[in-house]
């Protein structure tokens, strides 16, 4: 890429001049200067520079998506070029949450640098909404996502589904009317709750117990708000925290139910309870996503299909 397409990608990302002159490691007259004779070729401003952080312009619009695009051929060339090699070379930049990266992707990664220790794996974290951005900026090559409203924009690869189970410390009087259908964390281990005979809950019996909930913006907190609404009741709300994990620990110490993925239950410990959840929206299907019409390098689909041989249930 051409490097004033990079210096005036950097302001779009960073929304300042300053911010991306650091990130640059130039000095802010330098960069200024540099846009500004883009600008003066354009005829025309890239950035509305009267709004903090920094807005495109109706050109400047037209300049980022043209960038976009070449970046994607560069993109392409590179990995047609790494595909020669066989897998021997190239690189991949995975996006994930803290749930995926700690819990589902680890057998993954270890499985596939040990087959192609040539590919070099880098590794993102960040929130689901915030990894769609990431991806749409191209700062990543693929991230996972279960949100159908992506549907369109990206092309999809099913490659992994989990359950949605509630999570209840076993010291809740609740669990004493519902023993008939909690389950223990040796039955999940099991897969106890992926069988027909399992018998499933509504919530309507929770509707005085405390939760632990999931901020807005994350996938489970509108599973969450779905699975109430279903039943007609306003959960009481203990505190809401941004991360699957950090709910699931909190619940396991006591301090209310949260909803959790049957993957983060990893030991048969007595100190929680499961619910099997009477709803579609319990089960969720995540896809590999990338850019639509992006070129799918041979490391990607390996990558894919070792994705599989761990998780997907055809």
């Amino acid at each position: 890429m051409h490097q004033e397409m990079k210096y005036i990608y950097m302001v779009y990302q960073k929304g300042s001049f300053s911010k991306a002159a650091a990130a640059l490691y130039l000095t802010q007259p330098a960069l200024s200067i540099a846009v500004q004779k883009v600008e003066a070729e354009i005829g025309m401003p890239l950035f509305d520079r009267n709004r903090q952080p920094l807005k495109l312009t109706e050109a400047g619009e037209i300049y980022i998506r043209k960038v976009r695009q070449f970046q994607a051929l560069e993109d392409e060339m590179k990995q047609q070029f790494n595909d020669l090699s066989g897998l021997n070379t190239g690189s991949i930049c995975i996006g994930g949450s803290h749930y995926f990266n700690s819990y589902v992707l680890p057998p993954v990664l270890t499985a596939y640098t040990c087959r192609h220790p040539g590919i070099r794996l880098e590794l993102v974290e960040a929130g689901s909404y915030e990894l769609v951005d990431l991806l749409k900026d191209r700062v990543i090559d693929t991230t996972f996502s279960c949100n159908p409203l992506y549907e369109d924009d990206f092309d999809r690869h099913p490659v992994f589904q989990d359950t949605v189970l509630l999570a209840v410390p076993a010291s809740y009087e609740v669990n004493i009317v519902l023993r008939d259908f909690a389950l223990t964390g040796e039955d999940v281990l099991k897969k106890r709750h992926m069988e027909l005979s399992c018998p499933s809950i509504r919530l309507e019996a929770f509707g005085d117990t405390p939760f632990i909930l999931l901020t807005e913006g994350n996938n489970l907190h509108a599973r969450s708000k779905h699975f109430f609404d279903a039943v007609g009741i306003t959960p009481v709300v203990r505190l809401k925290v941004a991360q699957l994990v950090t709910a699931y620990h909190l619940a396991r110490g006591g301090l209310g139910a949260t909803f959790i993925s049957d993957i983060l239950v990893t030991d048969p410990g007595p100190d929680t309870l499961y619910y099997k959840i009477d709803s579609c929206q319990a089960v969720r299907h995540f896809d590999l996503i990338l850019p639509k019409g992006r070129y799918l390098s041979n490391a990607l689909r390996e990558f894919i299909q070792i994705f599989k041989e761990f998780y997907w249930r055809s």
